[in-house]
């Protein structure tokens, strides 16, 4: 006998993280127990898990204790815990316009100032973080304190690979008041400066 079945619980799943079955519906053919194997499979690849609160609340932790530990090896001059938290495929937007780098560029860039140990320091003073439903992505927005730059604003995404979270992909922007904005678009419609024309890792990596 030939069956074409959906079971009612993924098509809850379904419902709730908006998956749905790839392909045509297989059908399910032979003995009932060789039916039902083939349906929970065919469910196992079709309907990811949906994190429950507790699961969601541990996962906006151990995120935050990410972009925390990564700030933090940055401030300590830390090269190999600070690359470590980035996946290979990252990308880090500078705030200036040239300043888009993978992780190879991103680290021949900042390698200079981890040797002579002086990398940045960024302290976030706020930040909200959005999981997507089955856990396996979030994507952030932090407010942060900087030495040099003054407020700032950093975001991204973090993908969960293997049990740990890795950054892959942040945005490092300065925020300006909107009061302010024409002043700053003047001075930006402004030939740069002698002084004001040094290299952004002087801008962004000088602690002293």
């Amino acid at each position: 006998m030939v069956a074409i079945r959906l079971t009612t619980a993924c098509l809850i799943v379904f419902s709730l993280v908006g998956c749905a079955p790839q392909g045509p519906v297989q059908r399910q053919v032979g003995q009932p127990g060789q039916r039902e194997a083939q349906r929970e499979a065919q469910q196992e690849t079709q309907c990811p898990a949906v994190l429950d609160s507790t699961e969601r609340a541990a996962a906006v932790v151990a995120i935050g204790a990410l972009l925390d530990a990564w700030h933090a090896a940055a401030g300590r001059a830390d090269e190999e815990a600070y690359f470590a938290q980035l996946s290979e495929a990252a990308v880090f937007l500078g705030t200036d316009a040239t300043e888009r780098w993978d992780k190879a560029a991103f680290r021949q860039f900042a390698h200079p100032h981890f040797a002579k140990g002086k990398a940045w320091s960024f302290q976030a003073v706020r930040r909200d973080i959005s999981l997507t439903k089955d856990g396996h992505a979030a994507w952030f927005d932090e407010d942060l304190d900087t030495p040099n730059l003054g407020p700032a604003r950093g975001s991204g995404v973090v993908i969960r690979r293997e049990n740990r979270w890795l950054i892959v992909h942040y945005n490092l922007a300065i925020t300006v008041p909107n009061e302010r904005f024409k002043a700053v678009k003047q001075l930006l419609e402004q030939p740069p400066s002698a002084d004001a024309a040094g290299p952004p890792q002087e801008r962004e990596g000088r602690r002293d």
